[in-house]
């Protein structure tokens, strides 16, 4: 971190370190943390300490995706991190100083939509608290388990093995945000720069992601409150139901047709993308995010295309005032994803995630924009 604090207890766990892939990156997340005193027994200063770390890195991943069992195992966790753990959303979110928006010709869903939202922007800290916010880096772990895709009327058989890792979150007000996330030795990095959002893996490319910059969906289940509100102040409240013996209230925004064509691609179409937040009524935090998104894939055959329909519910927990901000830490997702057509048999899958986060810094110092630009793969092409 380029703001790390000097620790020198020997308790203390070293849970990231510089990112050895990029010189000008920002600092990474170490898949297990390791203790100050084994750090500070790989040599005589910092520098050699981590050239020392990373050689014993690279020497333990070298031949290790060579087999073919175990490049399909990695192939399937990039999907996890991917789908489960840095989905984007499908809105822009402006960051504002303030998010007044006149209520006045607004419908009494969309009046209600905006008193709501100003009842959570009070009860996370006041707008004051959250205009202060320039920057972040959280810290977290995650727990992400799965089933295997199965018919649509089988009963689900999840995996039971879980797989567990971390993360590291960059933020830059407005649109530079990057996010490391780790598990079982995949690495997936997603981020923006400003101008577009992209993802790659630390095995494969994948494209840039298409359109204006969009946040990460793990900054809107309780970690940015300034994004949240800036999101469902245009939203419509819909109803009331409860949530964990929470009385809640539920506002609904729906993605625009030109929004939705704009991040369409050559093989598939985006059809809606919905999201609903929960706010409680007796405190005004959000305690649920739900969102549903519907694709139609194009495919060669005469079969018709093939439709994935993913539905997305995050539980938000263990809210705590960190700089005068009240931030959810902890939560949990569920996932499932429905694949049909017109000749093909209907499967489903099942995924979830787990997360916590252990340390949030806010305005953290030296954090300049040049350390959100495209990795350099993407900059050739």
């Amino acid at each position: 971190m380029h703001n790390q604090k000097n620790k020198h207890n020997t308790n203390f766990m070293r849970k990231m370190c510089p990112n050895f892939d990029r010189e000008d990156g920002l600092e990474t997340v170490l898949e297990v943390p390791i203790p100050e005193e084994m750090f500070c027994g790989m040599g005589n200063n910092v520098a050699v300490r981590w050239q020392n770390m990373s050689t014993w890195m690279k020497a333990q991943t070298s031949d290790k995706w060579s087999s073919p069992i175990i490049a399909g195992r990695y192939n399937e966790l990039s999907f996890l991190l991917y789908f489960v753990g840095s989905p984007l959303l499908p809105l822009q979110v402006q960051v504002d100083a303030s998010i007044h928006r006149p209520v006045k010709h607004s419908s009494i869903e969309a009046s209600t939509a905006k008193y709501i939202v100003q009842q959570y922007i009070a009860a996370t800290g006041g707008q004051p608290a959250l205009n202060a916010v320039n920057s972040m880096c959280a810290i977290g772990q995650v727990k992400i388990s799965s089933s295997d895709f199965h018919q649509g009327d089988e009963n689900v058989k999840v995996r039971s093995t879980e797989e567990s890792g971390g993360f590291v979150l960059w933020q830059k007000n407005p649109d530079l945000w990057c996010l490391e996330l780790l598990i079982s030795g995949c690495k997936v990095i997603s981020g923006s720069n400003g101008k577009v959002s992209w993802r790659q893996s630390s095995n494969q490319q994948r494209p840039i992601t298409k359109g204006p910059p969009r946040p990460l969906r793990r900054f809107l289940q309780g970690l940015d409150p300034r994004s949240t509100s800036n999101l469902f102040i245009d939203a419509v409240c819909i109803g009331e139901k409860i949530i964990n013996d929470e009385d809640c209230f539920i506002l609904k925004l729906d993605t625009s047709q030109s929004t939705l064509e704009a991040q369409s691609g050559p093989k598939f179409d985006i059809i809606h993308h919905t999201i609903w937040g929960y706010f409680s009524q007796r405190s005004g935090l959000m305690v649920k995010f739900e969102d549903s998104r519907l694709l139609s894939v194009k495919t060669s055959r005469e079969d018709g295309d093939v439709f994935w329909e993913t539905s997305t519910e995050s539980v938000i927990e263990d809210y705590k005032y960190v700089d005068g901000v009240n931030i959810a830490h902890s939560g949990k997702t569920f996932v499932t994803v429905f694949r049909y057509g017109e000749h093909s048999a209907n499967h489903k899958r099942e995924l979830t995630e787990s997360w916590k986060i252990e340390e949030v810094d806010f305005n953290v110092s030296g954090l300049k924009p040049e350390f959100f630009m495209l990795p350099s793969e993407f900059k050739k092409k």
